[in-house]
């Protein structure tokens, strides 16, 4: 389900609820152990996994929760690729970044057993390429110890190309690939660890 809203940003889809489970004090995303992808659809049948490597983020003690997903970091495993979406999908020049924002409840976390782990819906706002839009995010968040919890896509979110102006980009992309269509649909999936 998404709302569009005024002129924010983009695809970073979902990540800001990653960090809903941030329990008492600061946390911060862990980049190394976190991961963010999603799936591209060529020709109606080809299915392709891609990511981003420039993960950063953090919820702060009043429950601001943000996380900055790097798209210049995308990797397709096709380098040609990944400097066409930076710079023809992404316009990375101009838009860097993809950020995710989401406000969250730090007291309901503070309860949480070690190992303990909770199914959640939470709203997220992403903004990108001038655009915001908004998700409600599945979120299998657990704490894997006493300064780590890990949050992430129960489900994937389905982000339109449209959602943040991506259209002309894709079709961009399409031509000069020499494809018949890419889907316009792209599942998110995103696998964070956050620690104090």
């Amino acid at each position: 389900m998404i709302r569009r809203a005024a002129p924010a940003l983009a695809l970073a889809l979902l990540l800001a609820a990653v960090a809903a489970p941030a329990l008492a004090g600061g946390w911060a995303v862990d980049s190394a152990a976190s991961a963010f992808a999603f799936v591209s659809v060529k020709n109606g049948e080809i299915a392709e996994a891609h990511s981003f490597g420039e993960l950063t983020g953090e919820v702060h003690e009043d429950g601001a929760a943000e996380v900055r997903l790097g798209l210049g970091s995308v990797e397709t495993g096709i380098e040609i690729r990944n400097a066409r979406m930076r710079e023809m999908l992404f316009q990375v020049a101009d838009h860097p970044l993809a950020m995710i924002h989401a406000d969250i409840d730090l007291a309901a976390y503070d309860a949480m057993a070690v190992g303990e782990r909770r199914m959640e819906v939470r709203e997220i706002a992403v903004a990108a390429n001038g655009e915001q839009a908004f998700y409600m995010a599945h979120l299998a968040i657990t704490r894997i110890g006493e300064d780590r919890v890990a949050v992430s896509s129960a489900l994937p979110i389905l982000v339109e190309a449209s959602d943040f102006g991506y259209g002309a980009g894709l079709e961009a992309l399409r031509a000069v690939a020499g494809l018949d269509s890419i889907s316009p649909a792209v599942p998110v999936t995103f696998d964070l660890v956050l620690a104090r």
